[in-house]
């Protein structure tokens, strides 16, 4: 590998990368650029490829040298022979290699998942790419007709892509083309023209760097804006889903062109999403990602997100929990289009379900709950199933006045109850419940269900993308149901995976009990996944936002991500915003036996690694007087070549101030406790020892530093996936707490304020936490400086 920036070395790179097919101009740039030259050199010796290859190959190749993630090295090898031996050929499985490479890490390859994840061995003929094209034009036919040959064509092979996504992108882009001409005939003078524009406001000129890096190719739109996967508005007449019913029929459910029509008018054409918490728990940072999809899409069609409390439990909620969404919403970057409660429609609500029963398309039942889980696994009707529509209105009259006891009447919908998707069994829309509404107050009796409010919400407050998580894909068929059944606009339904982060768990049921019955410190206990504790551990709304948008919006579920990746990106963001400062936790004591004890000599410290000595806001004041203090761990009797810390007749710098010498080391009784250490400083500086230790001093004499609490924070489970254990609450982490008592810091800490973070030196980033007080501060370690993710603080 060359060292120097000479001309030969550069000839050398150059002609070697254009022996593994790049062309002229990326070999030219790519040598240009020191770094991307390191990397693709390494990247062809370790493919053992020094001698050539063929030009797609080399295109992965210089793509890996670019994008490889760098906590995963150790698996790199194996990627690369995939590569050279055509088993990982496209730019869309290398792309999928790479995302499966950067979640594991450096841990060993499963190379049965990894396969299954990049499509090796999968091979999609030319007839096959025809054929999705031909299904995409199909579906897109109108709008292609309408724009000619103005139509989004990257939209077009997204959606190809999405059918095959291991299929050869020239042949794809080859075979849309063509079907172009095959559907528009040649282009006319009309399709050349450009359509006008308004003239837009030019940029501030920006100053081009010197040897940009080429790439080989554009990521794909869809990676630089996840969502562009959703349709607009108008787009929804399509058929949302195929309902198949037990006695052989097909009911496929869309919106009529009234129905749409109606429903553009009342929104003008606008993006409308929901956020629909249920108040019954603290938000956990699998919301985060429903928060990023629900808001960041009406944010991107400049559209509006509602925040609807999902309250059809009057037992469940509590004003806690509602108080504390808003909150969170908001504390993530998120503004509500409107607030809305479940209960606002609970009249409308009500009005439809006597609608439904008049249609025939619901009943009063009278099971208790054991005959209907019974009936349902026996795929029996209800023997009240067929009662007549008045009988059923009058009943469903009496339940909502009071007049029927609590668990002697349901309304179930009529559905199929030998239907193969178990939503389909007749579910329950209203129960009674004599217990006063925390919203809407002690008007109501009779509460929807969530399957029966649900949807019917979604239509009343004409959202246009209804979007949630996976398990509820089979809830489909009941939701499209019944709105087809109650003659209502259809929202477009889509799903996405759960986010499933390691040693952790997210069910609100386990929440609750580790919170009820104080296995940690209530909901925003640091250690936890709730927003709220992720808020007090210090990390920031905007690391978590990039932690979900990097997962992406897929469908690909059971993916269980490390929670390295998240504090990845909360170090990759503190490094830039914490202030550096220095505090010892485990105090040793040093005497300065060379410096008077009653002088204190004042030096800079840096907030910031490249603060200039002329900014004086980029500095702090640290006194140094003749009683310091450095770390327990930063002490050894005997030394060795490999230990840069102090040992006797060793020196090392004190960070920001001077070299110090071991002259004598204090012992107690046992001869073996270590109680102070005897030094002496160098005031000139001349002295160079390799070792750099952060340190504390009295301020004054006889006067302790700054005293504080630091909680230091571990996994809160030992279990990658706790959730999977029989008894999980046996996988806690002894340690996932300690508390150190007496650690000391610097003097201008105490002027720290709940929420300020910082780097501890050497030690990681902290927050000052909520328990503070005036006599003594308590932080909370946020992460450590450094994981196996990626690259950690400096």
């Amino acid at each position: 590998m060359p060292t120097k920036d000479d001309g030969a070395d550069k000839e050398k790179c150059f002609e070697l990368f254009k022996d593994i097919g790049l062309d002229e101009g990326t070999a030219r740039n790519t040598v240009a650029n020191k770094k991307v030259t390191t990397n693709l050199i390494t990247v062809i010796d370790e493919a053992g490829v020094t001698g050539g290859c063929d030009r797609t190959v080399g295109n992965l190749l210089y793509t890996v040298a670019t994008k490889y993630p760098g906590n995963a090295l150790p698996n790199r090898p194996t990627l690369l022979q995939y590569i050279v031996t055509s088993k990982v050929k496209t730019a869309a499985q290398l792309d999928a290699a790479l995302a499966f490479l950067a979640a594991i890490g450096p841990d060993k390859l499963d190379l049965k998942k990894f396969e299954e994840a990049c499509g090796v061995g999968i091979e999609v003929s030319t007839e096959d790419i025809q054929n999705a094209v031909n299904e995409v034009f199909e579906e897109n036919k109108e709008k292609i007709l309408e724009l000619r040959y103005r139509i989004n064509v990257g939209e077009l092979l997204g959606h190809v892509r999405k059918r095959l996504p291991w299929a050869d992108a020239k042949v794809t882009k080859g075979l849309v083309d063509a079907k172009l001409v095959e559907l528009l005939g040649p282009k006319t003078a009309a399709d050349d023209e450009k359509p006008t524009k308004k003239k837009k406001e030019k940029p501030a000129k920006v100053e081009e760097k010197a040897a940009p890096i080429a790439a080989p190719e554009k990521p794909p739109e869809e990676e630089l804006n996840p969502f562009l996967i959703f349709p607009n508005p108008e787009e929804n007449f399509k058929v949302h889903t195929d309902v198949h019913f037990s006695d052989g029929s097909i009911l496929r459910c869309c919106n009529t062109k009234e129905l749409l029509d109606k429903h553009l008018k009342a929104t003008g054409g606008k993006v409308l999403t929901r956020f629909p918490p249920e108040p019954n728990g603290y938000l956990h940072i699998g919301h985060a990602k429903a928060m990023f999809i629900d808001f960041g899409l009406a944010k991107d069609r400049n559209g509006g997100c509602y925040l609807r409390y999902d309250d059809t439990n009057p037992e469940a909620e509590k004003k806690e929990y509602i108080d504390h969404i808003e909150e969170i919403v908001r504390w993530m970057g998120w503004e509500p289009f409107k607030i809305t409660y479940t209960s606002d429609y609970f009249q409308e609500l009500y009005e439809l379900a006597v609608e439904l029963i008049k249609r025939g398309h619901a009943y009063v039942d009278h099971q208790t709950p054991d005959e209907v889980k019974e009936y349902r696994e026996k795929k029996l009707n209800s023997p009240w199933r067929d009662r007549p529509i008045s009988e059923s209105l009058k009943l469903f009259e009496d339940m909502r006045r009071g007049l029927i006891e609590e668990g002697k009447a349901t309304l179930r919908m009529k559905q199929d109850m030998q239907s193969d998707n178990y939503n389909m069994y007749d579910l329950i829309a209203y129960r009674i419940k004599f217990t006063p509404h925390p919203h809407a107050g002690d008007k109501w009796c009779i509460y929807p269900s969530y399957d029966y409010a649900h949807c019917t919400v979604d239509s009343l407050e004409n959202v246009t993308h209804s979007l949630c998580t996976l398990e509820f894909e089979t809830r489909r068929a009941s939701y499209y149901w019944l709105l087809h059944s109650l003659g209502i606009y259809q929202p477009y339904v889509w799903e996405y995976s759960r986010l499933n982060v390691s040693n952790t768990v997210m069910s609100k049921r386990k929440l609750n009990r580790l919170v009820t019955e104080k296995w940690v410190d209530g909901w925003d206990d640091p250690r936890l996944m709730t927003l709220a504790g992720l808020r007090r551990r210090g990390m920031t709304p905007t690391s978590i936002n990039a932690f979900v948008r990097g997962i992406g919006i897929t469908r690909s579920d059971g993916t269980l991500i490390s929670v390295e990746r998240l504090e990845y990106h909360v170090r990759e963001e503190l490094n830039k915003t914490a202030a550096r400062t220095m505090v010892v936790l485990n105090p040793l004591k040093v005497v300065i036996t060379n410096l008077e004890a009653n002088s204190v000599i004042e030096v800079d410290g840096k907030k910031w690694p490249d603060a200039q000595a002329d900014d004086p806001s980029a500095l702090y004041k640290i006194p140094f007087s003749n009683v310091v203090y450095i770390e327990r761990s930063d002490f050894r009797m005997q030394d060795s070549k490999d230990y840069y810390g102090l040992a006797p007749g060793k020196s090392v710098i004190l960070r920001y101030a001077f070299p110090i010498k071991c002259t004598e080391v204090i012992l107690a009784d046992d001869n073996e406790t270590i109680l102070e250490i005897r030094a002496e400083y160098d005031p000139s500086k001349k002295t160079k020892p390799k070792g750099v230790l952060h340190w504390v001093s009295q301020p004054s004499p006889g006067v302790d530093p700054l005293k504080m609490e630091v909680r230091l924070f571990e996994r809160l489970f030992l279990s990658e996936n706790p959730a999977e254990l029989d008894n999980w609450l046996g996988d806690l982490n002894p340690n996932s707490k300690v508390i150190v008592p007496n650690a000391y810091g610097v003097s201008s800490l105490k002027e720290a304020k709940v929420g300020d973070t910082f780097q501890f030196e050497r030690l990681g980033y902290f927050v000052v936490d909520k328990d503070s007080t005036v006599e003594k501060l308590v932080f909370n370690r946020t992460v450590t400086l450094k994981g196996s993710y990626g690259k950690g603080g400096k």
